[in-house]
């Protein structure tokens, strides 16, 4: 069985996947650090409190023919080897699946792709400016070339950005709107940021891990 780490779980939500009556598991740990992530715990890659996977399996077999499918959020869930393995399982419980990812790592989004239903993409910036927001270089690089295989595969994808003043102004949108132009990808859904658990900050930049 897989042994994904898992920072937390809801078990009904109607907003994670829009449209989709889904329980969404919570991954424990990313390789960014957006300076307005209002899931602080869920960034490292063990936290305190962690269910086990066995026991979110459990849950999930109460609740066949009850949800839509299952959600898979974070952190950063193509952090964990172990996705494709959980994907599996959630799949022959006869749930539909989909995934929150900002796209730090192709080659692993790329083996879950024929897998999902549906993705929650996150668009950070524009490509050439996403260091300032995620602390990382060349993670601009690694989100583009995500994107190019979600819209390649043609899963659904829901894209959306999430918008503090002091990080993305006016012209950063018209530069990142033109670089999804570019990609053939649809516009992207703004979201303001929530202020609860965010740690506000410009990250100092960091090479990729």
């Amino acid at each position: 069985m897989a042994e994904l780490r898992i920072g937390g779980l809801v078990r009904l939500s109607t907003c994670d996947w829009p449209g989709e009556l889904v329980a969404t598991v919570f991954c424990q740990g990313c390789p960014w650090r957006c300076g307005y992530c209002h899931n602080q715990h869920l960034l490292p890659a063990r936290g305190p409190d962690q269910l086990t996977w066995r026991d979110v399996v459990a849950f999930l077999e109460t609740r066949r023919g009850l949800l839509d499918g299952v959600v898979f959020s974070g952190g950063e869930p193509t952090l964990q080897s172990d996705l494709p393995s959980a994907i599996a399982a959630v799949r022959a419980l006869g749930f539909r699946v989909g995934l929150h990812t900002a796209g730090p790592y192709p080659e692993r989004l790329a083996r879950v792709l024929p897998v999902l239903d549906w993705i929650g993409f996150d668009v950070k910036a524009p490509f050439a400016e996403y260091d300032r927001i995620t602390g990382v270089a060349g993670s601009g690089d690694s989100a583009r070339a995500s994107l190019e295989l979600v819209l390649a595969h043609g899963v659904e994808c829901d894209l959306r950005t999430t918008v503090h003043p002091d990080l993305l102004d006016q012209p950063a949108l018209d530069r990142l709107s033109a670089d999804l132009f570019a990609l053939g990808a649809g516009r992207t859904r703004i979201q303001s940021f929530r202020d609860t658990g965010a740690k506000i900050s410009i990250p100092p930049t960091t090479n990729a891990a």
